[in-house]
């Protein structure tokens, strides 16, 4: 049986848009950490393989160090590594990837057709391709079938099983492909361990969120693969989450306390997101407390507002008075946008100051 360790799209050197600049230079420091953990797994699991489907750097343009420092950890790993250059870091002559500083264990595959390296100490093959550009519109497995040997065949690669123009790969392609295992990279979450025939195939996701398409735990994929037999085991290795957490202030009498008690206990490692929903007569400086309440919970913070004015307010429409006239107007474009944010701040903070800043619950 052969232990894998199958990693995928760390995205080394992202610009973490969305954060402050500041907070942005704090995760690229801690995705290279993530590289570290990575390799301190390796060697404390003695694995046999390493297989790296892609998308290891955000794009062609890193800092200097960040390839240096990959390949250093990677070396220190007692095991081959194989790396699929993926759509954000194909390979040419002026990627990271050709570079000569990978050190003898590490194997690069560097063509959009599937290569084969042969491992009998392993009793296996390992098989790959690479993006050579930031479209593949064919797929690499089309009429690949790997040979019943009895040695075990193993694949990896930066492939899209849900669309077309990143080496797409179907179902039955990868039943029709002989393999033992597949190990992909592109999707960015974890499906768990798939099957297409008898082959076992699976994507371990990115193992650092980046943004808020991208949350909860994140990690890689313990893999340990047999003539006939795989089974897969998700590790965490993220340093910070990004969670969305609803708040629904329908007659809440205290909303920052409300918010407060619905953030994960651990906020001050993650990334927030506070939704505000249900029906609340919001005003400019309680969305602004509860701003500030939350960005001192969290390591990051962003609050939105989607809660909508209490019902009973727009009876006042008929009102002959200028809160009438208001509501009248903005009735209707309520009506036919429902979701459109900007038009409820402006019903809201309207009121507000109608009312000279009063409550404007009835």
């Amino acid at each position: 049986m052969l232990k894998i360790l199958h990693v995928a799209d760390l995205h080394l050197d992202s610009p973490f848009a969305g954060l402050s600049p500041e907070q942005a230079a704090q995760r690229r420091v801690e995705q290279r950490r993530l590289v570290q953990a990575m390799a301190d797994l390796a060697v404390q699991e003695k694995v046999d393989l390493v297989l790296l489907a892609g998308d290891l750097f955000d794009s062609g343009r890193i800092y200097r160090d960040t390839a240096r420092e990959l390949a250093e950890e990677l070396g220190r790993i007692r095991a081959r590594v194989f790396i699929a250059p993926g759509n954000h870091d194909p390979f040419d002559g002026a990627s990271p990837y050709a570079l000569p500083i990978w050190p003898d264990n590490v194997h690069i595959f560097s063509s959009e057709v599937v290569q084969a390296v042969e491992l009998p100490e392993l009793n296996c093959v390992v098989y790959g391709a690479a993006f050579l550009s930031e479209r593949q519109e064919e797929s690499p497995l089309t009429g690949f079938h790997a040979p019943e040997d009895g040695r075990i065949h193993l694949m990896t690669l930066h492939a899209n099983t849900e669309g077309v123009g990143y080496a797409p790969i179907t179902p039955a392609q990868i039943a029709d492909s002989g393999l033992d295992y597949l190990a992909l990279g592109h999707i960015h979450r974890t499906g768990g361990l798939q099957r297409s025939g008898d082959t076992c195939w699976a994507y371990p996701g990115c193992p650092e969120g980046r943004g808020f398409d991208e949350l909860g735990d994140k990690g890689v994929l313990m893999v340990r693969v047999d003539r006939g037999a795989v089974q897969a085991d998700f590790v965490s290795l993220c340093q910070r989450r990004y969670e969305i957490i609803d708040v629904d202030l329908t007659d809440v009498q205290d909303p920052v306390s409300a918010v407060l008690a619905a953030l994960p206990a651990d906020a001050h490692r993650h990334v927030c997101r506070v939704r505000l929903t249900g029906r609340y007569a919001m005003d400019a400086a309680t969305l602004s407390m509860l701003e500030q309440a939350v960005s001192e919970r969290a390591w990051a913070a962003q609050v939105q507002d989607r809660t909508r004015p209490p019902q009973d307010l727009w009876s006042r429409a008929g009102e002959d008075n200028l809160t009438g006239l208001f509501l009248q107007a903005m009735a209707p474009l309520c009506e036919r946008e429902p979701e459109n944010e900007q038009l409820l701040l402006a019903v809201r903070f309207g009121l507000a100051a109608l009312e000279h800043g009063e409550d404007v619950a009835p």
